[in-house]
């Protein structure tokens, strides 16, 4: 590696070898560095994130090191030989003119602009030093990501440096040099939306992507077989992760000789059964397939068609509570099934334990890759059309598991609450796949609505991890006492906006936060989540935040973002409000047979979720509504949820169930107008009054009120927008 002197290049010599020992780094967009000086700025995991970004550039760098740090006795004689750049905060114009100095001399100075090692695995907000040193010096800047190193030793995964061994070695990494900026063009938020792409870059070449997930499954069930894997919470039955392996080895083997087809549905509630049906299918290598059972025939029906499934596994008794559901040809019942596999479940049992993991996947047949394959098939909701086949490949699931796995950071006391349907891809991802892969323990129960069941088991079994949508946690509010939950650590709502007004009961009568998260059934579906903010081992340390009242959290790793005009597509700052657009390993493969939306929705990998928002300079993802619930007057955009809570407000209709909902009709004068759906009558002068008096704006307060039944809502508690505008259409008029 060139440097300025024999002494320097000897010392990169011995250096880089030693380190190369110790870490495998790869590198990519190596060939965007520019020939001459250029200002490299990385994020920054871990102490050694300066080694890791030498072995990765084949030029010589300058690193801008704090003076406090460059003075160690013990590190100075190192850091004056690879002529560091130390620079004083208070006082930082000496280190910006030896750093232009350095680049107009044609070298390469890296700044860290976070200024500080993360504490969350994640990128802080970025400081304004890099521009400075940029448009002193006129010289281009090149983002850089290092990825694959927050649980490294030197990173503060588990909440402390060095006091952990190293997961793996040698150590693999990755690091991605990004195209360089000009000064101009380096603004805070750019290099913060390149560095999100570049992380999405690099997190692509996590070589686990490519597997079948059949055989990370195997993998996770293969460590500890004999802890406990899933409890039932109807019976107290438990099954330990090997005995769990034997049941679905031989449900799988009987699955594959007696049914050709690729597609098998699953028509259970989350159980143990269900968790031994999914698992069986894929180890078969066919694609199990979640059906809403509490869906409309019609919905049903179209879904069995649309994905050609002629079998269906489900069980005798939950089958009889389903008497018109539109069933296959073909039912598979394991009540019935399973007690004539015993011999099977025995031999397989016995043989998980003792079979390496690589001859037991070859024995059972499942390919070696599954890549962007088809793994599992969901159907959306439907709560703005009929229901739309959602097609998660292996590299899809496995990457959410991933991208989780680092967000929830579970310890070996940590444990899930499996109520939520495993159709619904919150349930799938989180409750099914992720426990398969990385070992969590989950207690089940078949239904998220009964608050109190569900808060006595996670009382009695010490759960730590509540997951649930909105709807389902103001059960809780009734029915659950704050001692039940004394032992959650974390409770997380999904799959709808969370009223803030919710989010303010629950803490005061549980003294929990509740962290709201975002994703979609087409993210497979983890995007962002709010975490408790990390413990900080200093006081002199700045709090590097995870949770912010009213964003759905930070995006998880190896999610990047844009943020686009709405009607145009036109590119906007990702700190403005417009139309969310995601990159990433979750993002779904497309819409079965639907070649048409499936175009409309996914254009060179990108998402157009339909979903406005924005980020903050922190990394926060803020969702302000989904564009169908938007509607265009005078002009303006006018959000129908803003609309919905200031009503609320208004009304002193916090903390009830959902009884209005603002829909979008057609109007002669400005195109649209607003209209209100409520279940009770509303004096609409009295209410106009009260949103004037808010500050509501005139073209915001809806003119019409309808008095409906009821407000039609989905299962997951999601509005029926559908239905909503069906009503609203019909009323209209």
């Amino acid at each position: 590696m060139p440097g300025d002197s024999a002494a320097e290049r000897a010392f990169y010599f011995i250096a880089c070898g030693i380190a190369r020992l110790v870490y495998r780094v790869k590198a990519i967009g190596v060939e965007n560095l520019p020939t001459g000086g250029c200002l490299l700025v990385p994020n920054h995991i871990t102490w050694v994130d300066a080694i890791i970004l030498q072995l990765a550039c084949p030029r010589a760098v300058r690193f801008i090191i704090d003076e406090e740090f460059y003075r160690n006795p013990a590190l100075q004689p190192v850091l004056r030989m690879v002529r560091a750049i130390p620079i004083d905060r208070r006082k930082p114009r000496e280190a910006i003119r030896r750093a232009t100095e350095r680049i107009e001399a044609g070298q390469i100075v890296c700044i860290f602009p976070e200024g500080q090692l993360s504490r969350t695995g994640t990128l802080a907000r970025l400081q304004r030093g890099f521009e400075m040193i940029a448009r002193h010096a006129q010289a281009p800047v090149v983002p850089v990501f290092l990825d694959q190193l927050w649980g490294s030793i030197f990173s503060f995964r588990g909440g402390k440096f060095f006091r952990k061994w190293p997961k793996h070695f040698p150590y693999r990494a990755t690091v991605g040099f990004g195209g360089p900026l000009s000064a101009e063009e380096a603004t805070i938020a750019r290099v913060h939306e390149d560095l999100l792409k570049l992380g999405a870059d690099c997190f692509e070449q996590r070589p686990e992507l490519h597997q079948h997930i059949a055989r990370r499954a195997l993998r996770g069930l293969k460590r500890s077989p004999f802890a406990t894997l899933v409890t039932d919470g109807m019976d107290g039955s438990k099954l330990n992760r090997g005995k769990l392996l034997g049941v679905s080895i031989a449900l799988s083997r009987y699955l594959r000789k007696t049914f050709p087809a690729k597609r098998i549905a699953i028509v259970l509630p989350a159980s143990k059964g269900a968790v031994v049906a999914n698992l069986a299918v894929a180890l078969a290598d066919k694609v199990p397939v979640g059906l809403n059972f509490t869906a409309s025939a019609e919905a049903i029906a179209s879904a069995i068609g649309r994905a050609e499934i002629e079998t269906a596994i489900s069980a005798k008794q939950f089958r009889g509570r389903l008497p018109d559901l539109p069933w296959p040809r073909h039912i598979v019942l394991l009540d019935e099934l399973l007690p004539k596999l015993k011999r099977q479940i025995l031999f397989w049992w016995i043989a998980g334990i003792i079979t390496p993991n690589f001859l037991l996947a070859r024995w059972l047949g499942l390919p070696r890759h599954g890549g962007h394959e088809e793994a599992v098939l969901l159907f959306t909701s439907g709560s703005s059309g009929e229901p739309k086949g959602v097609v998660l490949s292996h590299h899809n699931i496995i990457g959410n598991v991933a991208q989780f796995t680092v967000m929830l950071d579970a310890g070996p006391d940590d444990s899930l609450l499996a109520s939520l349907p495993f159709f619904h891809s919150f349930g799938c991802t989180v409750t099914l796949w992720y426990p398969l892969i990385e070992g969590t323990p989950i207690i089940t129960y078949p239904s998220p609505l009964e608050a109190a069941k569900n808060a006595a088991l996670v009382e009695k079994y010490k759960i730590t991890v509540l997951l649930a949508t909105p709807t389902f946690l103001r059960a809780y509010l009734r029915k659950a006492e704050p001692e039940q939950l004394r032992r959650a650590r974390l409770v997380i709502v999904g799959a709808e906006k969370m009223p803030l007004d919710l989010s303010g009961k629950f803490f005061e009568r549980f003294g929990k936060r509740v962290m709201e998260g975002y994703g979609l059934t087409e993210t497979a579906p983890v995007v962002s989540v709010n975490l408790p903010d990390p413990v900080l081992e200093r006081a002199d340390v700045t709090v590097q935040p995870l949770y912010r009242l009213g964003s759905v959290g930070k995006m998880a790793s190896g999610i990047a973002a844009e943020i686009r005009n709405p009607e145009t597509n036109e590119k906007l700052s990702i700190y403005e409000s417009g139309m969310v657009w995601l990159r990433g390993p979750n993002i779904f493969e497309g819409y079965l047979k639907d070649p048409k939306r499936t175009a409309e929705v996914l254009h060179n990998g990108w998402l157009k979720t339909g979903d406005i928002g924005r980020l903050d300079e922190d990394g926060f993802l803020y969702i302000e509504g989904r564009l169908s619930r938007f509607s265009k007057i005078g002009g303006e955009m006018v959000p129908h949820e803003v609309v919905e809570q200031k009503i609320i407000n208004a009304l002193g209709m916090e903390g009830s169930e959902r009884r209005i909902a603002i829909c979008g009709v057609p109007d002669e004068a400005k195109g649209e107008a607003l209209l209100l759906l409520t279940a009770d009558p509303i004096e609409m002068d009295k209410l106009r009054a009260a949103l004037n008096e808010a500050g509501v704006p005139n073209l915001w307060i809806p003119k019409r009120s309808v008095v409906v039944e009821k407000i039609p809502v989905l299962a997951s508690g999601k509005l029926d927008i559908r239905r909503c505008q069906e009503l609203a259409a019909a009323r209209s008029h």
